[in-house]
């Protein structure tokens, strides 16, 4: 099925059913007073996560959901049936939007969270609501309330946690494919991935964590270049960035690290927050120099970046470094979990 991350709904929920004019008659008992019962209530609209969905591509035949009405109050002091719930299935990670204020409704980050989008309306009065000492015979009713109606913007963020990033061709699909089932596609060309791949690493024992691969960004990625950076929200949900540099790119002419601050600048055009995230430099590609040389051109990027964080020197085609990396992944993401554990039992700060 085609992966597709954005998709517009229109959602109605269903109106209340009117109430009813009624007025008892029995045998034997005469002016039996109004027995006219309440109206249902509209069904509401909700929109739950399931972790079996992971693309929004059955948004685009289905744009409009509607939930059913409420009958009409009865005789005998009967109300009328409610009307339905209708639950709108969408994958884990989607973000649900209102389009015409542009307010954050709700984030589905777990399967079975569940979100109200659209109340029912109200059932309307029946007339045995309005009698009283001084009006024994009410011929008034109320009409049902209309439900609301919405239309919602979906985005889907897929939940992943760690995230690949970098140039076309850097390297980031094989190693995605070396170090889980993932199988995206592989070729010698720019562009090969053209929607988000998501792989689980297994460590050891007991110990995984899952890989998002997104298509590769080029310079001029904010103003709409190559596949631009919508697909760049994918990693919002990340905890580390590993970001791929090529050490010895196709082209002559392409400088690694011109290349990698040029990445550097995308992101933080497109989230400030984003760019702010752990990050670790990975040069891949080692097999393609003379062990000698590649290290000469390691630390020379290194160098000139002035990279102080992690880095680690790797080659997907031949799996060198890989499990060490992968390794180091896993107890950083320990530790990651560890003090947001800590924080969490010591409460909030006084900053905070």
């Amino acid at each position: 099925m085609k992966f597709v991350d954005e998709a517009t709904i229109k959602v109605q929920a269903g109106n209340g059913g009117r109430g009813m004019v009624s007025f008892r008659r029995e045998k034997f008992i005469p002016f039996g007073g109004p027995d006219g019962g309440d109206g249902g209530a509209g069904g509401s609209i909700h929109i739950v996560a399931d972790p079996e969905l992971n693309t929004l591509a059955d948004f685009r035949y289905q744009r409009t959901f509607k939930a059913k009405n409420g009958e009409p109050g009865g005789s005998a002091d009967c109300s009328g049936r409610g009307g339905e719930d209708l639950e709108v299935v969408v994958p884990v990670g989607t973000v649900i939007y209102d389009v015409d204020t542009d307010e954050t409704l709700g984030d589905l980050a777990h399967g079975g969270d569940r979100i109200l989008v659209a109340r029912g309306g109200q059932g309307g009065l029946g007339n045995q609501r309005f009698k009283s000492s001084t009006n024994r015979t009410p011929r008034k009713a109320t009409p049902g309330y209309p439900g609301e109606k919405r239309e919602l913007r979906l985005e889907l963020k897929v939940i992943a946690d760690v995230g690949l990033l970098g140039l076309p061709n850097a390297g980031k699909s094989t190693l995605i494919s070396v170090v889980s089932a993932a199988r995206p596609r592989v070729a010698d060309y720019p562009f090969t991935t053209l929607h988000p791949n998501l792989g689980v690493v297994y460590v050891g024992e007991h110990k995984s964590f899952v890989m998002a691969d997104i298509p590769g960004l080029i310079e001029g990625a904010a103003e709409g270049a190559g596949l631009g950076i919508r697909f760049l929200k994918h990693l919002q949900r990340t905890r580390l960035l590993l970001h791929l540099v090529d050490i010895a790119p196709p082209d002559p002419e392409a400088d690694p690290v011109v290349d990698a601050r040029a990445i550097a600048a995308e992101v933080k055009k497109f989230s400030p927050e984003l760019a702010s995230r752990e990050r670790w430099l990975v040069l891949n590609k080692i097999d393609l120099m003379p062990p000698a040389e590649a290290e000469k051109r390691c630390k020379e990027i290194v160098r000139r970046l002035r990279w102080k964080g992690p880095v680690f020197r790797m080659s997907g085609v031949t799996r060198t470094g890989t499990r060490e990396l992968c390794q180091a992944v896993m107890r950083r993401l320990d530790e990651v979990a560890a003090e947001e554990r800590a924080r969490e039992e010591a409460g909030p700060s006084d900053e905070e």
